[in-house]
């Protein structure tokens, strides 16, 4: 009982499919009393196989949306007043940015340490850690590694 609990307060937001079929299970509930069969999500949904519906079933289940009563067919229960996770896709807290910026300095002074044998797989690693620096909104710490960026691709050259 007290894992159902922290399941409903930890709920992540279920992906497009996932709402599709959790959807499906409450209006087949509200209407029928009962839950559908994999069957009947299946035909309503237009999958393929059972096992696409039990994959979201089962991530629904896991996430939180779902439960069973119990191991007996039609015992699908939908989870009211989930609380979905927030996920911030791009926020930064200082100490990760102090560590990021780290492992990238890291990673140049890997890479210079080549000299003359720096290659094209290298810088490539190099301008995607610069890029995810500015994708991660930390414009500042990447314009500071443009200069070395540079230099390393003149010596590439």
């Amino acid at each position: 009982m007290m894992e159902e609990n922290s399941q409903k307060k930890e709920a992540i937001r279920p992906t497009k499919k996932q709402a599709e079929t959790l959807e499906f299970i409450k209006s087949f509930i509200s209407e029928h009393g009962y839950s559908p069969s994999y069957r009947e999500i299946m035909n309503a949904l237009n999958y393929n196989s059972l096992a696409t519906v039990a994959l979201h079933v089962n991530s629904l289940l896991k996430r939180g949306h779902l439960r069973k009563r119990d191991r007996s067919a039609r015992s699908l229960e939908v989870v009211e007043g989930t609380d979905y996770q927030k996920i911030s896709t791009n926020y930064v807290a200082p100490s990760e940015e102090k560590w990021l910026v780290e492992k990238i300095e890291h990673a140049f002074e890997q890479i210079e340490s080549l000299g003359d044998e720096i290659r094209t797989t290298s810088l490539d690693h190099l301008y995607v850690l610069v890029g995810s620096l500015r994708v991660l909104g930390l414009e500042g710490a990447a314009q500071s590694f443009i200069p070395r960026l540079s230099d390393l691709k003149k010596k590439q050259t």
